[in-house]
């Protein structure tokens, strides 16, 4: 019974490198960045449903009306962040906790917040299985942030905005990155904010597609 479990465990790997390997054909990956991807197992993010589209590049259903992003764009947004030498990353938007798992195996502590009760709790619960332990959850509104652990290296938001809160850069370190689907004229564009002291530089990369962030939380 474990020889089985270890066999799946290396066919999910096997496909998660498989993966990887597509999406840097398709978008060329940091060394770093493609064995984050690699190393792990998106089909236990997906809704047993669609268990056997888990590993092409596209975005699947969620409960709660959410959406898990497809590979491609967690990939992108996973670039976006310029994560070499960052220590810490604060997701906005956990959902299905994937890019939360991916962004575990480039940074020593990750925390991710959702609004949405059940779904974080199926994170969580995913988290365990997979012993991400580098992971610190919270239920709450993502648009206030996350004050204790602050200033963060890195902000990844996982929803999209019509502008970034300015808020937040003041959890952000000095020289951090904040990157977000940023809503212009009707299209979402990947954006990234370098914080230097007082001024921001913004860099628009280019078009993707999420779920639009909302305040208030749902149990």
């Amino acid at each position: 019974m474990i020889r089985k479990h270890f066999q799946n465990d290396s066919i999910h790997l096997h496909k998660c490198e498989e993966l990887a390997r597509e999406i840097n054909n398709v978008f060329p990956l940091s060394p770093e960045v493609q064995k984050a991807i690699g190393a792990t197992q998106r089909e236990i993010f997906v809704p047993i449903g669609f268990k056997h589209h888990a590993y092409k590049l596209d975005a699947l259903p969620l409960s709660q009306n959410q959406w898990i992003s497809s590979p491609l764009t967690v990939a992108k947004m996973t670039e976006a962040l310029m994560p070499q030498g960052a220590d810490s990353v604060l997701e906005i938007g956990c959902g299905s906790g994937y890019q939360a798992a991916v962004l575990s195996k480039l940074f020593r502590r990750v925390f991710t917040i959702e609004r949405i009760e059940k779904l974080l709790l199926e994170a969580k619960e995913r988290f365990a299985k997979l012993s991400l332990t580098n992971i610190n959850t919270r239920f709450d509104d993502g648009n206030r942030g996350w004050k204790t652990y602050a200033p963060y290296d890195r902000i990844l938001f996982s929803a999209s905005a019509p502008q970034a809160p300015i808020h937040l850069f003041d959890q952000l370190q000095d020289g951090g990155i904040l990157v977000a689907p940023i809503e212009e004229n009707g299209k979402q564009v990947i954006t990234r904010y370098i914080k230097n002291g007082t001024k921001i530089k913004v860099q628009r990369l280019e078009s993707c597609l999420f779920v639009p962030v909302k305040s208030g939380v749902q149990k």
